[in-house]
């Protein structure tokens, strides 16, 4: 054999077994883990696409984040994993692997949706967004809204007797504030606030809060920000349950189960939740409670239908509540009383169409049909037989329902590399009312608007956001709503956002048309209101920084709200109170926060606002200040020990005094204040049977707030003539227990 021959043996030889490396599937062991604590990433999503073929193939790590493929030559593999940075690498065929994930500061990886184009991660989003995700819901034992927003800065929860948990944000009343839930408007507003506490977390993924007006994007009652609760959507498990128990021992007992599952391209879950709560007072032996005793039902459900470029989902969701408002003993006998039973229901519908029509063009679709019915009856008792007679008089029975309907498309061209982007879109909305309370029992009103949106970034650290919303209300002439946000990377670890935006709200169908009559109320409406016009400036700066497993933020923001026509309740006389219009009203402030986090151990943020709130009386009494502040701080603090799967929280707030403005008996106009107080709450839980048993309790209101004086608010619409004002039902002790478990 000659020598060139054995050469040309050689090479081709070489060849074959090059190229049947490229041909030959091999198994490759993947292992994905904290690159910080090595804790294994269980679940993680990873792509493998073929250099040579461009075949790709998509799998998924098991509870110990691992998982064998078979691949072939060399691959671009991308990982990815909720709170973590992607990781895009380029490997050969070999036995075993291990990638480092790097955890995400602050969770900023958070994608959120709220007035966005197409879902962004928080940190890239144009709006200032806070995100309170799942682990802050069940570490906080937070059971409904009003207990998960008592703590946050620049927020403020009160609480009503009859109708419940309220809220303010930057100053500014639960009116102003676009509840959401997966961007469906909640309807129901008891004297313009909606009750937080009907507002459940069983099955809710994580919150996405925005402040500012958001009017341009969601119209009417967006002048304060926006409020949106995301629910949990199961994407991967082909078949999930999950329950849990919550004890408290102020004597709430709640339950809540769900079942989810996935086959092909089709997603299914159905949910049900029983809370019940025995009622509170200071005085435990008198039979009227200050929180009155209730029963909650929820139970939400959803369909999908999931194709690669198309989406359809249909979801539902039923709340029962029963809110009993028993009576004191009556005279001279004291063996009977009145007792009064609140029935509310709500019912939503929701049908959710969306695509990727190209690479960057994306439509949505959504209808939705809410409904909100709210029945009290009177009961004459006697406790000697318990027997009970419904009342003679008229109103003391009532029955209000309302009706929302709403039709809303947006279509977005969305590249993160072009320069220009917008969203375009239209947003129906119809609300009716019916019931002997108001006004020729059947009033509704609506709503049609048309909006724009233009991003144009002109490099990749500026980004300009102009928004023009037109609209068409049916008993209001509604302006042209404009905005304008701007986003600069100043530097790589230094970002500014600044926005101006217009708003506008019509008074609801209750300001203008509902009589509103109980033991603590005497409303009537307004037909003659006019709308509430608003502009918002707002700046936030935000430093962060990175050192080794180590991370640091500092961000501030500064706001300023101005509103014109601003509906507000006065006293028509002793007894009273009627909706008006006040010509000007204004709200500016700011806030501080800082963030310490050792990945994945330890998490610390603090934080400081300051509140001001324009005082309507200075013209009628000019010894009184422009303006009256208030002041916020926040704290909480949570350590994770990964080796024994615990966790303890601390969430700490000081509520500062908030000034408040009465009239005296001889019609002269004071200030007074409800007083400043603190709240702590502070929890611990473990993991148990790999992850699937988590077993947490706590102690919630540690310093055993209960009512906090008030000076100056003697009486009135709201009070119950006391001067107090109910913050929470002291301090208690929780136990929870949750199981999930998913077959993959």
């Amino acid at each position: 054999m000659s020598k060139r021959l054995v050469q040309k043996l050689f090479v081709i030889s070489a060849l074959v077994l090059l190229f049947s490396g490229e041909l030959i599937a091999q198994d490759i062991n993947i292992r994905v883990v904290n690159k910080y604590s090595r804790e294994q990433l269980a679940f993680a999503n990873i792509c493998l696409e073929n250099v040579l073929t461009k075949e790709k193939q998509f799998v998924t790590t098991n509870e110990n984040g691992f998982v064998t493929v078979q691949a072939n030559g060399r691959n671009i593999i991308v990982i990815s994993y909720i709170g973590f940075e992607n990781l895009i690498d380029t490997i050969t065929a070999s036995e075993n692997l291990i990638f480092e994930l790097l955890p995400s500061s602050y969770q900023e990886n958070e994608f959120v949706v709220t007035a966005q184009y197409t879902p962004v991660k928080a940190d890239q989003s144009i709006y200032k967004v806070k995100v309170i995700d799942v682990n802050q819901i069940s570490e906080k034992g937070a059971n409904n809204l009003s207990e998960l927003l008592a703590t946050e800065l620049n927020i403020r929860t009160s609480q009503d007797n009859s109708l419940g948990s309220k809220m303010s944000m930057q100053g500014l009343s639960g009116e102003h504030i676009k509840l959401l839930i997966d961007g469906v408007p909640v309807i129901g507003r008891m004297d313009g606030n909606i009750d937080l506490s009907q507002l459940n977390l069983h099955n809710v993924d994580h919150i996405e809060i925005v402040e500012g007006p958001m009017s341009v994007i969601y119209g009417s009652n967006a002048l304060a920000g926006a409020i949106n609760i995301i629910t949990k959507e199961s994407k991967l498990a082909r078949f999930s349950t999950a329950f849990d128990t919550y004890y408290e021992s102020v004597g709430v007992y709640n339950f809540s189960g769900i079942i989810s599952g996935k086959k092909k391209n089709h997603i299914y879950s159905i949910s049900a939740a029983r809370n019940f709560f025995g009622g509170y007072s200071e005085t435990d032996s008198v039979r009227s409670k200050q929180w009155n005793p209730k029963r909650q039902y929820t139970t939400d459900a959803y369909y999908i239908y999931d194709l690669k470029k198309m989406k359809f989902k249909y979801s539902a969701s039923f709340f029962h509540e029963l809110l009993q408002d028993k009576g004191d003993l009556q005279a001279p006998y004291f063996e009977n009383a009145f007792d009064q039973y609140f029935t509310t229901i709500r019912l939503a519908n929701k049908l959710d169409f969306s695509a990727k029509l190209k690479s960057d063009r994306f439509l949505n679709i959504l209808f939705s049909y809410s409904s909100f019915n709210r029945a009290k009856q009177t009961y004459f008792t006697d406790l000697t037989t318990l027997e009970q007679n419904l009342t003679s008089y008229e109103f003391d029975h009532d029955t209000s329902l309302f009706h929302a309907y709403l039709l809303r498309g947006t279509f977005s061209k969305s590249k993160k590399e072009s320069k220009f982007n917008y969203q375009l879109g239209y947003d129906f909305n119809i609300e009716s009312g019916g019931g002997k309370r108001i006004l020729n029992q059947s009033q509704n009103i609506g709503d049609y608007a048309a909006f724009l949106s233009v991003k144009y970034s002109p490099s990749n650290l500026l980004t300009f956001q102009p928004g023009l919303r037109y609209a068409y209300n049916t008993r209001y002439e509604a302006p042209l709503v404009h905005s304008l946000n701007i986003k600069w990377q100043a530097a790589q670890k230094l970002l500014f956002r600044a926005s101006y935006a217009r708003g506008f709200r019509a008074p609801s169908l209750k300001e203008l048309y509902l009589y509103f009559v109980d033991v603590n109320h005497n409303i009537i409406g307004n037909e003659n209101l006019q709308a509430e016009y608003a502009y918002n400036f707002s700046l936030s700066a935000a430093y962060k920084f990175s050192k080794s497993k180590h991370n640091f933020g500092f961000e501030t923001s500064l706001f300023n709200n101005i509103i014109e026509n601003i509906i507000t309740l006065a006293a028509e006389d002793a007894t009273h109170y009627s909706y008006i219009n006040v010509d000007h009203f204004k709200t500016h402030g700011g806030q501080f926060n800082f963030t310490y986090q050792m990945h994945p151990r330890f998490t610390v943020k603090t934080g400081f606002s300051l509140t001001g709130r324009y005082n309507s009386f200075t013209d009628e009494n000019p010894t009184l200040a422009d303006f009256t502040y208030s002041k916020d701080v926040s704290a909480n603090l949570r350590y994770k020990n990964v080796k024994y799967k615990f966790f303890i929280s601390v969430y700490y707030k000081y509520n500062g005094k908030l000034p408040q403005f009465y009239l005296s008996d001889n019609g002269v106009i004071s200030e007074g204040y409800i007083s400043d107080y603190h709240s702590m709450d502070m929890s611990f839980g473990r993991r148990f049977v790999k992850d699937k048993l988590e077993v947490s309790a706590g102690v919630k209101n540690l310093f055993d707030n209960t009512n906090i004086v008030g000076i100056g608010s003697s009486g009135g619409v709201h009070t119950d003539g006391g001067g107090n004002t109910p913050v929470a039902w002291g301090r208690t002790m929780f136990f929870k227990l949750a199981y999930v478990f998913n077959t993959y």
